[in-house]
């Protein structure tokens, strides 16, 4: 007996040291700071998990991924909301763990999530209208070229780790944590071309600055997008407008529409 459990707890040991790398069955209970391949495993409390929700607005008709899911409980809270949601998780013993929670879960909830072992870099989340995560700041910034490129709207929310320069729509301090949301922006940089002249944008992430130029007049601009909304400033007049590809369409301050294309 003493010899199975000096085996059991190197056997034990090592998945720890090694996660993801062996599968320790139903007996496995994560450990906090337990190491993964790229951060310790901290769980990020309920009550932030509500928060990181809320301030995604998430809803029903949502596509919920979580990058590096853990023990579930993102990816089930957002089930419980009604809706669709996917753990991605590289540690195989988490991806089980994760599994036999949401199996407590009622039928309905259960049928709205899944959970896949998987490396978050190498995986396709591209479908999602909302990313969480709780990952270090270099693996956050590795993501954001990634994220940058995800259909204009989708919300990214975040447990305690910034993007960088990319600055933050929202950010929520709790007892348990902070909360950081962005919303990923249209593309707009570069010139387009209106009626009866043309607007250059200088985009950086969801802030625009530019020049817009009717006949013989030049003026400056300033604005900012949210997800495929833009808005901006120029020669006293305020413009919203809706990209669309390589087409933004919508109305200015004093009536009348506008259009551009590119």
């Amino acid at each position: 007996m003493k010899r199975f459990s000096f085996i059991h707890s190197v056997a034990v040991g090592l998945c720890l040291l090694f996660a993801g790398v062996c599968t320790a069955g139903e007996s496995y209970t994560p450990q906090r700071g337990q190491p993964g391949k790229d951060v310790i495993w901290i769980p990020t409390p309920q009550e932030l998990v509500n928060t990181m929700l809320d301030m995604a607005n998430v809803t029903s008709s949502d596509y919920v991924i979580d990058l590096g899911s853990g023990d579930g409980r993102t990816v089930i809270t957002a089930a419980k909301r009604g809706a669709t949601a996917l753990g991605i998780e590289y540690n195989p013993d988490m991806v089980e763990f994760a599994r036999r929670a949401a199996a407590k879960e009622e039928e309905n909830v259960r049928a709205r999530l899944r959970f896949e072992q998987g490396d978050i870099f190498e995986s396709d989340f591209s479908k999602a209208t909302v990313i969480t995560m709780y990952l270090l700041p270099g693996l956050n910034l590795k993501l954001r070229p990634t994220l940058l490129d995800m259909k204009p709207g989708t919300r990214v929310v975040s447990h305690a780790f910034d993007m960088g320069d990319w600055k933050p729509e929202a950010i929520s301090h709790k007892n348990t944590g902070i909360a950081r949301l962005w919303i990923v922006p249209a593309k707009v940089d570069g010139t387009w071309r209106l009626d009866d002249g043309h607007i250059n944008f200088t985009q950086s992430f969801q802030s625009i600055t530019g020049t817009m130029t009717i006949g013989k007049k030049e003026t400056t601009l300033s604005g900012k997008l949210n997800g495929d909304k833009v808005s901006f400033t120029a020669d006293g007049s305020e413009y919203v407008g809706t990209v669309s590809g390589n087409r933004i369409s919508g109305t200015r301050t004093g009536g009348g529409s506008w259009e551009a294309t590119r």
